[in-house]
């Protein structure tokens, strides 16, 4: 038998960072994917291949330890932690393809997770649905990570455009926001977990500044929901620009970030913000009717893809 699944990855447009402490945040799944196939191995020992970033290893799956076989470990201990929880320790093969790039800001760790649990699942003939998948994808994050939203993995779930209140209620957008971004993304990657925590360290040292930063980032969040409910691209561009201001306040910017958000505005972009964690990984460029434009400056220095938001979300299924 053999298990496949795909999840989408994810771009935020509002909240990184303040959605950690109770803040709304809105995020939309995009049209670059994760694709994990489970099958029983062909010895007898568990093997996680990841070809297109020339990584493999064996997986000590009772221990949630691995023998690095080729390649550099990232996403492997988002596998471990998910085969540790959904699979009964007996060998399999899986092999993720994916055409997200890892540690670019897009959620590559969530992507990996809701599919590998997915499929597991689904190997396994265990019944979910999205909404306990989504939940166990952010166990699983949260116990690699220390520190995780419930965003991404929320996201990667359900597909399309999402509002997250501060009371946690989870909103789908049903207006039609498909409306062309370029993510621009560096080789340097970001580390969620540091930042996170230097974000906090900073608001401990500094209560009575960053405590109403965060409080004004999600109130800027607020206006966004309303400016994409009217579909005032416009305005929606003013407030990405105001939002990478508060994101550098909070220390989350780099230079390279930076960089790529200035040369896309320079380039016709109405709005550009980082978006995700920071201290590396993406940014992101509001640009209708200057797509190329904004993917040819971007691409003067660093990394571009094209993306669009998409309603799709987790697809997994079994093949005998």
């Amino acid at each position: 038998m053999i298990a496949k699944a795909s999840a989408p990855a994810k771009a935020i447009l509002f909240g990184e960072h303040s959605v950690v402490y109770g803040e709304p945040a809105i995020a939309g799944a995009v049209n670059k994917r994760a694709y994990i196939t489970v099958k029983e191995s062909e010895c007898e020992k568990s093997i996680f291949r990841a070809p297109n970033i020339n990584f493999e290893a064996e997986l000590l799956t009772r221990e949630k330890k691995y023998i690095l076989r080729k390649g550099k470990p990232g996403i492997i201990r988002y596998i471990l932690e998910s085969v540790y929880r959904a699979h009964d320790h007996t060998p399999i093969d899986i092999t993720l393809t994916s055409n997200v790039p890892i540690g670019s800001g897009l959620g590559s760790s969530a992507a990996v997770t809701v599919a590998t649990l997915a499929a597991l699942y689904r190997y396994h003939n265990i019944r979910f649905n999205k909404q306990s998948l989504a939940h166990d994808a952010h166990m699983v994050e949260q116990a690699v990570q220390g520190v995780a939203s419930p965003l991404d993995t929320l996201v990667s779930t359900y597909g399309g455009l999402v509002y997250l209140s501060r009371n946690k209620k989870v909103e789908r957008f049903n207006v039609n926001f498909n409306v062309p971004f370029v993510v621009g993304y560096t080789t340097k990657h970001g580390n969620t977990g540091k930042m996170v925590k230097d974000v906090k360290n900073l608001k401990d040292r500094n209560p009575k500044i960053i405590n109403p930063v965060i409080t004004a980032m999600g109130n800027l969040t607020n206006y966004a929901k309303q400016a994409i409910l009217k579909r005032d691209f416009n305005k929606v561009g003013e407030l990405m620009n105001i939002n990478h201001g508060f994101l550098d306040v909070i220390g989350v910017n780099t230079l390279e970030l930076s960089r790529m958000v200035y040369n896309a505005r320079e380039a016709g972009a109405i709005g550009s913000k980082t978006t995700g964690a920071g201290g590396g990984g993406s940014i992101i460029a509001l640009c209708p009717g200057k797509v190329d434009e904004v993917a040819k400056a971007i691409a003067r220095d660093d990394n571009i893809l094209k993306i669009h938001f998409t309603r799709k979300g987790v697809s997994s299924r079994v093949y005998q």
